[in-house]
């Protein structure tokens, strides 16, 4: 008690009197410089819905979990009842002098979009929601090594995205800025392939233009308006389906279709669009899936927990699509120097040497691009990222093997 006291007073008003004349000394002297919050208002949890604030914040909690054991970033759940676009906005203006960063989570579509874009443009800490541009990440690196295992060029690849919502938006914009061209690509809705001539597209400009402007600049990838999934897989070197859940979304007949040796991701959860099984059989030479109890698990896990520590050791004032695509180009390197193989094209959460690569990738992007408070190295991040992580995961070991963290029910 005696140590509070001085820790207390005099002790905690030095920093605070210099915090107050260089707000950035925040990002150095208090928790601020490991601190996340994982904010959501409960309108999309994966696989319940709209269940609202109480029933989203225990998938916030573990969402909490995953960055501390992943990455050895401290996170916390903030749910919420904001109900309309502008009054989530002013509560991340509210909170933000408290926090590192913010990764927005379960929020329903086309809103999301939304905020994300304008919470990056309000606020001077890295916004990040993990079902857009995390998956994006993910999925970017195993496509980089499906595309190179299969003997082909992204850029002149044929690439179908069934689904356009949350994952498949961010990772076309991804995919334009790593050259590939908007006509090798075409987009599905529920409606079919987003093409300018669609009879709702005047519709979609007024109330999705992400979509709309998938449909301007793809023109449909050549298919009529409309064109469906079948029709839209003809000759196809790709797809990558994040749409509903299956098993029968994405059937036999329509992948035997596709170019030889074709690549097959079907990320939705918890039953992809088509069992792996299936699409080999059908002629798909790669296949990835959502899940862990199948080969090439496209897993956000794999990203949001690097890339946070990698922003957050430079105190990030944001985090863009370049440092995205910096983040899963390291993923894919990492697999690409283990060996690639037809179920072996990116690393498994197992792995977790690879976070400190990735974060060490993220923070020099970061640098590079001029929105860092902190300048670093890439040896001295992954150094210092494999040293927390791997602290982090030491700890937790012993508090399991001393009882303090105590075993699932059932478990001996």
């Amino acid at each position: 008690m005696k140590d509070f006291s001085v820790w207390y007073t005099p002790g905690v008003a030095e920093p605070s009197r210099a915090i107050a004349k260089d707000p950035d000394l925040s990002f150095e002297l208090t928790y601020r410089w490991n601190l996340v919050a994982v904010v959501s208002d409960g309108t999309r949890v994966l696989g319940l819905g709209n269940i609202g604030p109480e029933g989203a914040l225990p998938v916030m909690e573990g969402k909490a979990l995953l960055f501390k054991f992943l990455g050895g970033v401290d996170a916390v759940a903030l749910v919420h009842r904001a109900k309309t676009v502008e009054s989530f906005l002013t509560l991340l203006e509210w909170v933000e002098p408290s926090f590192g960063g913010i990764n927005l989570e379960d929020i329903e579509s086309p809103k999301c979009f939304t905020i994300l874009e304008e919470a990056q443009k309000r606020l001077k800490i890295p916004i990040w929601h993990d079902d857009q541009q995390g998956t994006a990440a993910a999925t970017l690196a195993a496509l980089i090594n499906a595309v190179k295992f299969t003997g082909r060029n992204l850029k002149s690849s044929r690439i179908v995205l069934l689904g356009a919502g949350a994952s498949n938006i961010p990772l076309y914009r991804i995919l334009r800025k790593m050259g590939v061209p908007a006509e090798n690509m075409v987009m599905l809705d529920t409606r079919g392939v987003l093409h300018p001539d669609r009879d709702d597209i005047d519709k979609l400009f007024l109330t999705h233009p992400w979509k709309y402007r998938v449909a301007v600049e793809t023109r449909g990838g050549g298919l009529r308006p409309g064109a469906s999934v079948a029709e839209a897989l003809k000759g196809a070197d790709v797809l990558i389906a994040a749409s509903t859940p299956g098993p029968g979304v994405v059937k036999k007949e329509w992948v035997a279709q596709m170019n030889k040796d074709a690549i097959v991701f079907a990320i939705a959860n918890p039953v992809p669009e088509i069992w792996p099984w299936e699409a080999r059989e059908a002629g798909a030479k790669v296949v990835a899936t959502g899940r862990s109890d199948f080969p090439n698990q496209v897993n956000n896990s794999l990203v949001f927990p690097a890339m946070f520590r990698g922003l957050l050791d430079v105190g990030a004032k944001a985090v863009v699509d370049e440092t995205i695509i910096a983040a899963a180009m390291e993923l894919a390197k990492y697999a690409e120097e283990k060996g690639l193989r037809e179920d072996y094209i990116i690393p498994s959460m197992e792995e977790w040497e690879v976070y400190a690569r990735e974060a060490a990738a993220v923070a020099v992007k970061t640098m590079e691009l001029g929105l860092a408070r902190r300048n670093v190295t890439y040896k001295e991040e992954e150094e210092r990222a494999l040293s927390i992580i791997s602290q982090t995961r030491e700890k937790w070991k012993k508090l399991w093997e001393a009882g303090l963290i105590r075993r699932p029910p059932g478990e001996a």
